[in-house]
């Protein structure tokens, strides 16, 4: 990977400051370690009013003990449902009842659907960086609790996550063939 400023590449890579993604980290050329923590989604529209309004309270008062720099990311990640769509088939081959088989068939109509339309789960991290590691993990594991304490299940963000938000970063949201970055 070249260093150089003002590089004319036309590769990614070449301008782009990852040295490596590994730990559940990303490494930059300037020896800053990006990690942070996968949020659950939670549809806080089908709780009761209190118990959204007490769920955005809790997280905002979560937001104001933050002190440092960190970023809310979304980002797309496509569904994979054709295990789903064989036992379903697996399931209709077995059915006798016509009833259960248009119930079945329903389903997988419904998943073909899925599958035209190129449909995604979205993701949300909150990242930060930092030089020390060890200052990483404790806002890790203070971020892991804060937002258990407003209702949120969330986990350290995996190497595979990073390289999404990277990916969804560099072609706009769109799926790239063979982990390159191509042109849309």
């Amino acid at each position: 990977m070249s260093s150089k400023k003002g590089s004319t590449s036309s590769y990614t890579e070449d301008w782009l400051p990852v040295r490596a993604i590994q730990n559940n980290m990303i490494i930059t050329r300037d020896n800053y370690k990006v990690t942070g923590v996968k949020i659950t989604p939670k549809n806080i529209f089908i709780l009761d009013p209190d118990l959204q309004n007490n769920m955005l309270i809790a997280l905002r008062n979560f937001y104001n003990t933050i002190d440092y720099e960190f970023w809310l990311i979304v980002a797309d990640r496509p569904v994979d449902i054709s295990v789903y769509m064989s036992q379903m088939q697996l399931l209709l081959n077995e059915t006798q009842s016509p009833a259960i088989r248009k119930l079945i068939l329903q389903d997988i109509e419904k998943g073909e659907t899925f599958i035209r339309n190129n449909v995604v789960d979205t993701e949300y991290y909150f990242m930060f960086k930092s030089k020390d590691v060890d200052l990483l993990q404790k806002r890790v594991r203070q971020m892991i609790n804060g937002l258990a304490t407003c209702g949120l299940n969330a986990s350290l963000i995996s190497n595979s996550d990073l390289r999404l938000v990277l990916e969804n970063f560099l072609n706009g949201g769109n799926t790239s063939e063979f982990g390159t970055v191509m042109p849309v």
